[in-house]
């Protein structure tokens, strides 16, 4: 449903709105239960293509290598994080992944064009 329009929803007697925050709180949900189950990789695994898609476009041939380069440079760098922030201390790579990659979901959520909430 959230691939017509605003207006062809309308004429359905679908509030559109709400439709879309429904939708999104459900996604998000589903988002949360599997990243519980699988942990920190399975969180690379959704914020990955997110980060390619973002910095090269939708170019398939290019979106598939970059991602999976970007997500190890994301462990590794959110592992350099957790091991040097606090010296004698480390951070779990799970943290510091979420505190990375939670504002990118939150930006794609609050602002992608077409299926945000904020069109």
């Amino acid at each position: 449903m959230l691939v017509n329009d605003d207006e062809t929803l309308m004429t359905m007697g679908i509030n559109s709105r709400k439709m879309r925050i429904i939708g999104n709180v459900i996604s998000s949900l589903m988002t949360a239960a599997v990243i519980s189950f699988t942990g920190v990789i399975g969180f690379v695994g959704l914020i990955a293509p997110h980060i390619a898609r973002m910095s090269i476009g939708n170019n398939y041939k290019y979106l598939l290598p970059a991602s999976y380069l970007i997500g190890s440079l994301l462990v590794l760098i959110s592992d350099t994080i957790g091991r040097t922030i606090f010296s004698p201390v480390i951070i779990p790579v799970g943290i510091v992944v979420s505190f990375l990659g939670v504002p990118i979901f939150l930006r794609q959520i609050l602002s992608e064009k077409g299926y945000g909430l904020w069109d």
